[in-house]
């Protein structure tokens, strides 16, 4: 979408509740299902399949490839003959997925992971740190002529959110609103207003969107990750020398590996080994790389295993507060 062009969301709570809506199995649908040479022809459980939840399965493909080939590639001994990629359009189906057994592993951000450890039993396996970066956290910013200052004030703005299931873009900071007394209302586009008493929101779908309807003062505020906020192609530095940050959100964990809850024992165990070990093997580094430029994997601490639990709360009080 041209981030000039202001778009018309009809159904942003729809979407957003959709989202949510991963309770029930659906048939097996696939916009992507990508496999190796000569997958098929060996039973499942010889088969290491990685999966994830994506609208561009051709992207991807790309990046879960050589990760399940390197892991698989360690896993001769247990039996593991080749590797797939399998994609989901949405939760929903990533559960029908895991219920069905026809994934393994799958790499997600926090909170979708809290969703599908919840309908499934899947486990959390390892913290990814994704981009190069453990942990990421919420800022809200605004245009410094805007007289914001806080959160204390937004009675009667409009927000920018990036999409509803972005865990730094809405979820976190739709939370920390929520708490903040705000009643919330989904706004047609940037050219409707909210009621005196409500903060509006609209889903601009990219950062760069978001940061340019605050630019251009199409909004008053908009909430991104810090690791976007910091990234010049994201948001640029001309429009971060007209705006300021008025928040920040504890971190939670960048992302997370889990794995299928009736998983081969002995293959969730190799595979936990294979990745916390993958960041001192030279030949993983091209694989790390791809995988969305991942530094290490490592166990999650306390705060991380804390930050997931406040992650289910999170998404319950949102859902309460939005439905």
């Amino acid at each position: 979408m041209n981030a000039h062009m202001p778009r018309r969301w009809p159904a942003p709570l729809a979407a957003f509740l959709l989202f949510l809506a991963a309770v029930t199995a659906v048939p097996g649908y696939s916009q992507a299902a990508a496999s190796s040479v000569g997958s098929a022809s060996y039973p499942r459980e010889q088969v290491l399949v990685i999966g994830k939840v994506t609208e561009n399965p051709k992207k991807h493909y790309d990046t879960l490839k050589p990760m399940v080939d390197y892991a698989a590639g360690h896993m001769k001994d247990l039996g593991i003959r080749a590797t797939k990629v399998l994609m989901a359009r949405d939760n929903r189906q990533m559960i029908s997925y895991l219920r069905q057994g026809k994934i393994d592993w799958v790499t997600e951000t926090c909170f979708s992971a809290v969703v599908l450890q919840e309908k499934t039993g899947a486990e959390i396996l390892l913290r990814k740190w994704k981009k190069g970066v453990p942990e990421y956290h919420t800022v809200f910013f605004t245009r410094r002529d805007s007289g914001i200052d806080s959160l204390a004030h937004l009675r009667g703005r409009t927000i920018a959110f990036e999409d509803p299931g972005s865990t730094s873009a809405f979820f976190i900071p739709a939370w920390l609103l929520l708490r903040h007394g705000y009643e919330l209302v989904p706004l047609g586009s940037v050219r409707d207003t909210p009621a005196a008493e409500m903060v509006g929101y609209v889903f601009s779908e990219k950062e760069e969107n978001s940061s340019t309807w605050v630019h251009r003062g199409l909004v008053e505020l908009a909430a991104v990750s810090n690791t976007d906020w910091e990234k010049g192609e994201r948001i640029t530095r001309v429009q971060r020398e007209t705006m300021k940050i008025i928040h920040r959100s504890k971190p939670y964990p960048r992302a997370v590996e889990i794995v299928r809850e009736d998983l081969n024992p002995a293959i969730k165990r190799r595979l936990k080994l294979i990745l916390l070990e993958a960041d001192k093997d030279p030949k993983a580094v091209p694989v790390l790389k791809s995988y969305q430029k991942t530094k290490k994997f490592d166990e999650l601490d306390d705060r991380g295993w804390a930050a997931l639990a406040e992650a289910r709360q999170i998404i319950d009080h949102v859902k309460a507060g939005l439905d």
